[in-house]
């Protein structure tokens, strides 16, 4: 089975038509048939139903998707190994939950990168699922996530504890319930935490699955989050924004994941620092 037909494979799935795949392929669409039809061949499976409106997923095609992102992934992921710029001598991938990438792993690598400048390194914005599976593929060395990876021969630490705490554009003390709230997705033991917290039957007008947008859109329009203190210590101290007085807050922690095997490669992966800014 090519590389090339399973990239097809992906690009009819993404812009759902012939014509345009071949053109983002730059391939003729005879071509992208040929290919589409030697994988199908291949895997015994009708994988799309085409016609002149566009190409749909079948049920194979569906359970087949993931997979080819996988070997897809792992197909680029190859090569970049393979053709490491000139005095670099090795690659490290990781799959990186966006939440986390401010002030944090985006730290973290900055220093990293420092301290080996003898390795490349790729940073892929991931989901607990695509982590587990680049991750337990090869496609990713590590995966930094609110959640650790439970899966043979992976490992995982702590690798942070952000104190996550209520801040507004004004100062003042908690009340009931504040009309300009802004309720940021922390994943499910947040929210489980934020009930009990508070479980006044009011619902935010405004939500953010990333804390650094729900900040800057405080800065810009006003309200109240719950934001790391990772971020918002610069804003306290100039005093744009204020810890609301009264009001509980929260641990949010993070674990770093990656495969047992890659212990000696990258031994910065079981140091115990939980201080980024001092990895």
């Amino acid at each position: 089975m090519k590389i090339a037909a399973i990239q097809t494979f992906l690009s009819v799935v993404r812009t759902r038509n012939l014509i345009s795949a071949a053109e983002e392929l730059n391939v003729t669409q005879s071509a992208v048939s040929a290919r589409l039809d030697a994988l199908e061949e291949s895997l015994g499976q009708t994988l799309l139903v085409r016609s002149r409106k566009g190409a749909k997923l079948t049920k194979a095609g569906f359970a087949f998707l993931g997979q080819a992102e996988t070997i897809a992934n792992t197909w680029e992921n190859a090569k970049a190994r393979a053709s490491l710029p000139k005095g670099l001598t090795n690659l490290f991938s990781l799959a990186c939950e966006p939440n986390l990438w401010g002030n944090l792993a985006e730290t973290w690598m900055t220093n990293l990168r420092a301290l080996h400048p003898d390795t490349a390194f790729e940073i892929w914005s991931a989901t607990s699922r695509e982590a587990s599976e680049w991750l337990q593929s090869g496609v990713s060395d590590a995966a930094l996530l609110f959640e650790q990876i439970v899966a043979p021969n992976i490992v995982s630490r702590v690798f942070s504890r952000d104190r996550l705490v209520l801040v507004s554009s004004v100062e003042r003390e908690v009340v009931p319930w504040d009309p300009a709230y802004i309720y940021v997705h922390y994943g499910p033991e947040f929210r489980r935490h934020h009930v009990q917290a508070w479980p006044k039957d009011e619902t935010a007008r405004v939500s953010f699955n990333a804390p650094d947008w729900a900040l800057r859109h405080i800065l810009k329009t006003g309200g109240s989050a719950y934001l790391p203190d990772r971020l918002i210590k610069p804003y306290l101290d100039n005093q744009r924004l204020f810890t609301v007085k009264g009001a509980e807050g929260f641990q949010q922690i993070a674990y770093l994941s990656w495969r047992e095997s890659h212990d000696v490669k990258f031994p910065w992966l079981v140091d115990q620092i939980q201080d980024p800014q001092q990895a």
